[in-house]
């Protein structure tokens, strides 16, 4: 009965997200802008459900569930720097973003701040690898879904859903993306309060009463935030934010958007949201701690699942964890193709028409998502690769990203097509380079720290003769 559920959400989902991504296709291949940010004019809504389903992945339903049975309420202070993090994007960098109509994240900053091809190509390496990994991690995990729910062989599944994320990806670009994200986001939100109802109700609905039952079981560490250091907490609100800046998804969706406060108030309402419904799975964790100490933590939300909840709510919650898989990774598979297309492609053929780049990125698209599969299907460790291409990005292009906001070359407000910025490209390579390299061999706090101070250093040793006034091709 369950497996049958299982499928019948699957192909539902399926044809779905087809006639969504079929409807959208001919205005979503107008023209590259349309392609990659929906012309910079999309609503509220549709950001703000993108958002939202883009960053509750499956990763927040299954692996936070998981570290909440390890950690115990030690856990939550993560969780508030992690998904902490969007809020302070949105209220610093999300209202700026959504003023212009770049593509990426690395075009902002080519623009703005130092008209450097080689930097901007470096920068679309670092944010692609960030997308990439991230993109097989959620193939990996839809397999490891599909298998405790089915029984079914995991390596089929990765290979199905990567060609489902290809199809509907190539027809609409980011249009069909914020579509079937729109979609998705709905069921998260829906269907994740049924879950939670449902997966609380063992310990009440109640704080002190999870708090009891878990100290009982698991000891007085399990219920007690004194355990962890005020420095774990800062550092992880530190990574969690520098790796928001780096990831291209955000702001791809902040130039999509058709206003400065349509980006700012998407991404912060979203924030406030994933935050709520991140900490409830890991409380959902802790439940299952609670219930049954012996459990394998990776069968936490399963096991609660097929045990506490009825039949027809692990359908529910099977659908909530299969729209927050794929909302994920389609919008990581746009943004990858985009990012390679715009940032290290383009350079290269300045004068491509705008269909050519169009029909380049749909190529990128079928190429990145078969790499995926593979990656999915073959790599050791999805997290371990997604860590250290997130230390990268965020050690190396971030703290230049904000020195370049700060250290301004006028007074005035920034411009399009206008350098803005007192860097050079030395400094912003020496910068980009080394962040990178010290992040991922130290940590990312050394990381920022070198490149934040080459960028200044550098930029002083090399300054240009004048500002370059060209805008970006």
């Amino acid at each position: 009965m369950l497996t049958t559920i299982v499928l019948t959400v699957t192909f539902t989902f399926c044809i779905i997200f087809f006639l969504v991504s079929w409807r959208v296709k001919d205005s979503a291949s107008s023209s590259f802008a349309m392609y990659a940010i929906g012309g910079g004019a999309l609503p509220l809504y549709l950001i703000l459900f993108s958002d939202l389903a883009t960053i509750m992945g499956a990763g927040n339903f299954i692996g936070h569930a998981t570290f909440g049975f390890t950690k115990g309420i030690s856990h939550i202070p993560f969780i508030v720097g992690e998904q902490g993090s969007k809020i302070v994007f949105a209220l610093l960098f999300a209202g700026f973003a959504g003023r212009f109509t770049y593509i990426t994240v690395s075009d902002l900053m080519f623009d703005l701040l130092h008209r450097d091809k080689v930097t901007k190509a470096i920068t679309g390496i670092l944010t692609a690898s960030i997308m990439m990994a991230w993109l097989g991690g959620q193939s990996k995990g839809l397999g490891y879904i599909f298998q405790q729910f089915t029984d079914m062989d995991p390596i089929w599944v990765i290979i199905f859903f990567n060609a489902v994320f290809i199809l509907y990806t190539y027809l609409g670009g980011v249009l069909s993306v914020v579509w079937t994200d729109f979609i998705q986001g709905i069921i998260v939100v829906v269907f994740g309060l049924v879950f939670y109802y449902y997966a609380l109700a063992p310990v009440a609905w109640s704080l002190g009463q999870l708090g009891t039952q878990l100290t009982t079981v698991a000891g007085p560490e399990f219920w007690d935030l004194s355990s962890v250091p005020t420095t774990t907490i800062v550092l992880n609100f530190i990574t969690g934010c520098f790796g928001v800046l780096a990831a291209q998804v955000y702001w791809q969706r902040c130039f999509a958007a058709k206003n400065a406060r349509t980006a700012r108030n998407a991404m912060l309402i979203s924030g406030v949201l994933v935050i709520t419904l991140v900490t409830l799975t890991a409380f959902v964790g802790m439940t299952a701690k609670a219930l049954n100490p012996g459990l394998d933590p990776a069968l936490a939300m399963p096991w609660l699942m097929m045990n506490y909840v009825p039949l027809w709510v692990v359908g529910v919650v099977f659908a909530l964890v299969l729209a927050a898989a794929m909302s994920s990774a389609d919008s990581l598979l746009n943004a990858t193709a985009i990012i390679v297309v715009n940032d290290i492609v383009r350079p290269l053929k300045p004068e491509a028409p705008d269909q050519l780049l169009v029909t380049w990125t749909k190529r990128a698209t079928i190429i990145i998502g078969v790499f995926a599969t593979l990656l999915a299907l073959y790599a050791e460790s999805i997290i371990g690769m997604f860590a250290k291409a997130y230390t990268m990005a965020g050690g190396g292009v971030v703290p230049v990203l904000i020195v370049g906001l700060l250290w301004k070359a006028s007074r005035d407000p920034f411009r399009a097509g206008v350098k803005n910025s007192k860097l050079t490209p030395w400094g912003v390579r020496a910068a980009v380079l080394s962040g990178a390299v010290v992040s991922l061999l130290f940590s990312i706090l050394w990381g920022i720290l070198i490149s934040a101070m080459l960028a200044v250093i550098v930029s002083l040793l090399t300054k240009d003769a004048g500002d370059e006034k060209q805008h970006i091709g």
